[in-house]
């Protein structure tokens, strides 16, 4: 399998485009799909610190540095394609890893040795091969189908959710570091071990840093208007026990063991006469066990921060004018009962952008 390359030299693009008659035998997404891994997997190689190579560089060094990516911190080639990238789509992950590598321009002087070829090509097979595209089972957490599958409009549930009346509310943003009262780093959640480059980015959470509620320096690729509770209904891989049962929407939106019903779930928020609007995508604070608060009737547990029982994202903050620990009220809500609003905008994860992307590809179609 040859590769797809794309070379940037003093402002022009070159492009060189091969293929076997095995390839063109492959349906068309797979084989861009697996192009795109093979581009990037050699843009990785060259990058980093084979960018600061002379011009002179041998093929032989770049062919050992091509099985030695992981090395690298800033890109993380080898964690990203591994195994434990099971959260993400095929095409997702390509999309981290084009958003993450830089072209290096001098590779176009080293050519295209077979030897080098065969390295690489086989550095990407072991890579993909470990993705779940390859295997018979699907990624380990995925968001139920009533949310983001066919049927994204109805996001079916019982709905007429109760109230949680005065609940100490904080504050918490995708890559916060570990401070204070916060022992855990948020560049990761309960359901994506790559949150932070899932969102795009730092979520500033400096209103100086902010404009219409999002970063001033990147668009978020998932809604900024975010939160955690202290409930998961995975463990180990699999659906928990009581999850069956104290769930109220987990028949309507169940799909296999192990996928969580959680995640990309709606909640009010309110807080003196304003309402806000978020998509559950964490958990916390300190807490992933305390269902029978998140679904019961009983109050948070006792914590370092006042007995906290709900963690939103500057977004909401700001919407909602919050301070650092404030009283909220929340309950959940169906996307059914959600208005339109800023939290309407962003995200690949938004249940309101999922369906006017369906309706455009309707109309388009038409």
């Amino acid at each position: 399998m040859r590769y797809v390359l794309y070379v940037e030299e003093s402002g022009k693009a070159h492009r060189q485009h091969r293929c076997t008659r095995r390839a063109r035998l492959w349906n068309r997404q797979a084989s861009i799909i697996l192009d795109l891994v093979l581009s990037v997997c050699v843009f990785a190689a060259c990058s980093g610190k084979a960018s600061a190579q002379p011009h002179g560089a041998s093929s032989t060094a770049f062919a050992d540095y091509a099985t030695k990516l992981g090395e690298d911190p800033l890109l993380k080639l080898r964690d990203i394609t591994s195994e434990r990238y099971n959260a993400k789509a095929m095409a997702g992950m390509t999309g981290e890893l084009n958003r993450h590598i830089k072209f290096w321009a001098n590779y176009h002087q080293l050519g295209h040795p077979r030897k080098t070829v065969r390295k690489v090509n086989r550095y990407v097979r072991r890579r993909r091969q470990s993705h779940p595209l390859s295997r018979s089972h699907g990624p380990r957490y995925l968001t139920g189908p009533s949310l983001i599958g066919r049927n994204a409009a109805l996001s079916e549930g019982p709905g007429g959710y109760p109230w949680r009346r005065g609940i100490v509310t904080t504050i918490f943003w995708i890559g916060e570091r570990p401070r204070g009262n916060n022992p855990v780093p948020n560049a990761s959640s309960s359901w994506d071990r790559h949150w932070y480059y899932s969102y795009g980015g730092y979520d500033n959470p400096d209103p100086v840093s902010r404009r219409n509620f999002i970063p001033i320096n990147f668009v978020p690729r998932q809604n900024p208007f975010y939160f955690a509770l202290p409930y998961n209904d995975v463990q180990g891989g699999h659906t928990k026990h009581e999850a069956t049962h104290v769930i109220p929407w987990f028949k309507q939106a169940v799909a296999r063991d192990g996928q969580t019903v959680l995640k990309d779930r709606w909640i009010a928020v309110q807080h003196g006469n304003k309402v806000c609007y978020a998509q559950w995508e964490d958990c916390g604070p300190f807490r992933t066990d305390d269902w029978r608060y998140v679904f019961g009737k009983e109050r948070p547990r006792p914590n370092l921060n006042q007995g906290a029982g709900l963690d939103v994202s500057p977004a909401v903050r700001d919407y909602l004018g919050l301070g650092v620990k404030d009283a909220c009220d929340w309950k959940f809500v169906e996307f059914r009962e959600v208005p339109s609003g800023p939290w309407a905008t962003h995200g690949d994860n938004n249940t309101f952008v999922i369906l006017r992307r369906q309706s455009n590809k309707q109309f388009t179609a038409k």
